[in-house]
C-alpha cells in the first residue's frame, strides 16, 4: 500500500514523514526544501504478531508495511507555475490514498506562505491545485481520442462520455470523486490515476490541543511531538503509559479508508501479517502469499486470533474444535489465523 503526503510548504509534512519513517529528512524553515520525493517504508504496528510468534516459537516476525511518499509543498496557483509548479504531483499519481496535512499551529519562527493560519483556506488551495492537475490530464486525453471518437470508435465514444462528465465536475472546481460514476466507468478511467479520485485523510498539525480523532478521515496530530515519540522504544512508550500514538491512529485510518484488513499466518519459521481488502475470498487471500496458492487452493483452516491465543497452541485449537474448514466462497476476516491447504 502506498500513501502520498501533500500540503502547503512549512505545514509539517516532512516532520510527519520523519516521525512515520524515523528517517531524517530536510525539514528546514523555507518553502520547497523537499524537492525530490522522500519515500519510506513503514511497518504497520500489530501486537498480535508478537503473541502468535511466542506461541509458535517463530524464528522471525514479518509485519505488513505501508510506503509513504512525501512530496514538495504546493502553493497557490502552482498550476500557473507559481513556486515550483505542480510538477511534483506526478510523484503521487501511483499512490492508493493521500494524506493532506493542514497547519493549525502558530509559530513566529516558521513562516506560512499565505501569511496566516487558516486550515480551511489551505485545504481549498490544495484542492484547487489537485483539481487543476486532473483537469489538465482529462483535457489532454479528450484531445488525444477526439479523432477516434469522430470516426465512430465505440470504446473511444464511451470513454469520451466519461471524460466529459469528469471535466464538468472539475470545471466546477469539485473533486473527481464527486462525479457520479458506476463501477464499469471507474474501471475504464482507472489508469488515469486521477488525484481527486483517491481517498483523502485529513491531518491537522496542531500544537497544544489534546490530540483526538474527530472522524474517520480527519485526525489531529502534533507532528513535532510524534517525531519525538518515534525515537522512543516500545518499553519507553509503555513506561509513559502511551498505548496508541497519533501515528498508530494515522496508519489505522489509512487501512480504514482503503477498506483493508489483515489476516495472519504463524509457524516455527515465521509469523506474518498479510494485507487484503475486506471481502476478499480465501483463494485470493492465499494468492497474496504466492500465485500458485490461489491456483492450487483446496481449503483454508481458519481460527480466530483470540481463540488461538486462549488455546495456547495450534494443537490445542484443533483439540478444542476451534479450527474451521472453509472453502472457496469464504470471505477472510480481520484477525483470522489461516493455514492454506493446496495442491502441490
Amino acid at each position: 500500500m502506498k500513501v502520498g503526503i501533500i500540503g502547503l510548504p512549512n505545514v509539517g509534512k516532512s516532520t510527519l514523514f520523519k516521525a512515520l519513517t524515523k528517517k531524517q529528512v530536510d525539514a528546514s524553515n523555507y518553502p520547497f526544501c523537499t524537492i525530490d520525493p522522500n519515500i519510506g517504508v513503514v511497518e504497520v504496528p500489530d501486537k498480535r504478531l508478537e503473541k502468535l510468534a511466542e506461541i509458535s516459537k517463530s524464528e522471525k516476525i514479518i509485519p505488513t508495511v505501508i510506503e509513504f511518499v512525501d512530496i514538495a509543498g504546493l502553493v497557490k496557483n502552482a498550476h500557473k507555475g507559481e513556486g515550483l509548479g505542480n510538477q511534483f504531483l506526478s510523484h503521487i499519481r501511483e499512490v492508493d490514498a493521500i494524506i493532506e496535512v493542514l497547519r493549525d499551529f502558530e509559530n513566529k519562527n516558521i513562516t506560512h506562505v499565505e501569511g496566516s493560519i487558516d486550515p480551511e483556506r489551505d485545504k481549498s488551495i490544495i484542492h484547487l491545485e489537485l483539481v487543476m492537475a486532473d483537469l489538465q490530464t482529462v483535457e489532454k486525453l479528450l484531445e488525444k481520442i477526439s479523432k477516434e471518437t469522430k470516426s465512430g470508435d465505440k470504446q473511444a465514444i464511451k470513454k469520451s462520455k466519461i471524460l466529459e462528465k469528469l471535466k464538468t465536475t472539475l470545471d466546477d472546481g469539485k473533486l473527481a470523486s464527486q462525479t457520479s460514476l458506476n463501477d464499469e466507468e471507474k474501471i475504464i478511467i482507472s489508469n488515469l490515476n486521477l488525484l481527486t479520485l483517491k481517498p483523502i485523510i485529513f491531518i491537522k498539525n496542531i500544537k497544544d490541543k489534546k490530540e483526538q480523532e474527530t472522524e474517520k478521515t480527519f485526525i489531529e496530530i502534533n507532528a513535532k511531538h510524534e517525531s519525538e515519540l518515534a525515537e522512543l522504544s516500545e518499553k519507553e512508550l509503555d513506561e509513559l503509559g502511551i498505548q496508541r500514538t497519533g501515528l498508530d491512529k494515522l496508519i489505522q485510518a489509512s487501512y480504514n479508508i482503503l477498506n483493508l484488513i489483515t489476516y495472519l499466518t504463524t509457524g516455527p519459521q515465521e509469523t506474518r501479517a498479510w494485507t487484503i481488502e475486506k471481502g476478499t475470498k480465501a483463494p485470493q487471500a492465499a494468492g497474496k502469499i504466492h500465485t500458485d496458492f490461489e491456483k492450487g487452493f483446496i481449503r483454508a483452516e481458519v481460527c480466530k486470533y483470540n481463540d488461538f491465543i486462549s488455546a495456547g497452541s495450534e494443537l490445542k485449537t484443533k483439540e478444542k474444535g476451534l479450527i474451521r474448514l472453509e472453502g472457496k466462497d469464504y470471505a477472510v476476516q480481520d484477525g483470522d489465523v489461516i493455514y492454506f491447504r493446496i495442491n502441490s
